[in-house]
């Protein structure tokens, strides 16, 4: 019988929470550290673990700055620059990594000011992290832990496209083109954060699925999260190939990759919620209500539902 010894993301958090004590760490319950009016984040990315080993250089690098990108839209920052820590490989594939990355830099206005590279064995995955860095709004980076009970839950875009272009891009279903830009391309909804942080009293982004970034959440803001299974909002081109049934829900909501914004608000401000996702045009879903207690609750077509076994993706 074999056995695990590794030591998890969320053990590994919460021996460091001993020593990251400052006010900016935010208790390491974040998306970002926010520090003399800065939000800060780093993200890194791993061959096999977050990207397909011949995913293109230019679609990884992209990625790298796109994930951060989300993290600092979380807190409605507006980027700045980044730092990058890159390990070398082959010379091609390194000259397309740098390609995309300048594209993806460009695409967001955002500059690069340094980093570091180091040499890894030959065949070793490729493996690189990113330093984002923004400025904070006015009235401050909202956090995940600020939901209050009465809170409407909101989420940005559709759930689920990357998760189904994974699947697409490993063969196991036929392809079409939004679910692989969804994988291959993540949108940090940066603008729709900027605007939407003032009226909003928690945000984050869903990275490792609706369902456990939910789940983060609640945990942090001491309450429970109810969400109505039915009204996750999924795109036409995952129910062209999907039946729109609670297992395809499901599977959406603990896929991960979406880069969406999950956020609450107080249900007065739902008139300007969507008057500044219509301005943008970005879709905003509400998806239900933050009550006393603690976790997440899911119910289907108004019945109460148990909680799938996996919520999402764990390191």
């Amino acid at each position: 019988m074999g056995y695990d010894f590794r030591m998890s993301e969320a053990d590994f958090i919460a021996r460091l929470r001993a020593i990251a004590t400052d006010p900016a760490a935010r208790g390491l319950a974040d998306d970002a550290a926010v520090w003399e009016g800065l939000v800060l984040t780093h993200d890194m990315i791993v061959e096999g673990v977050h990207f397909l080993p011949d995913d293109t250089p230019q679609d990884v690098a992209w990625k790298l700055v796109a994930v951060n990108l989300s993290d600092l839209a979380a807190k409605g920052a507006a980027p700045v620059g980044v730092l990058v820590g890159y390990s070398l490989g082959d010379e091609a594939w390194d000259a397309g990594f740098v390609d995309g990355l300048g594209d993806a830099l460009r695409r967001f206005g955002i500059i690069l000011i340094g980093g570091d590279t180091v040499r890894v064995p030959a065949g070793a995955p490729r493996s690189f992290g990113l330093t984002a860095i923004g400025r904070a709004p006015a009235g401050g980076a909202p956090s995940r832990s600020g939901v209050r009970p009465g809170d409407q839950i909101w989420v940005t875009g559709t759930i689920g496209n990357a998760g189904l272009g994974l699947a697409m891009r490993l063969g196991q279903v036929d392809p079409n083109e939004t679910c692989l830009a969804a994988y291959r391309r993540p949108q940090p909804q940066l603008a729709f954060g900027q605007a939407v942080a003032p009226h909003v009293h928690a945000m984050m982004d869903v990275s490792d699925g609706l369902l456990i970034d939910a789940q983060r959440m609640a945990a942090a803001s001491g309450c429970e999260i109810g969400l109505m299974v039915e009204a996750i909002p999924l795109s036409a081109a995952l129910l062209a190939v999907r039946p729109d049934v609670l297992d395809t829900r499901l599977a959406a909501a603990t896929a991960g990759d979406d880069y969406q914004l999950l956020f609450a608000a107080d249900p007065a401000a739902a008139p300007a919620i969507r008057e500044i996702g219509a301005a943008l045009n970005v879709a905003v879903t509400p998806l239900g209500h933050a009550g006393v207690g603690e976790g997440i609750m899911l119910t289907y077509r108004a019945r109460r539902i148990a909680l799938p076994e996996r919520l999402g993706f764990m390191h």
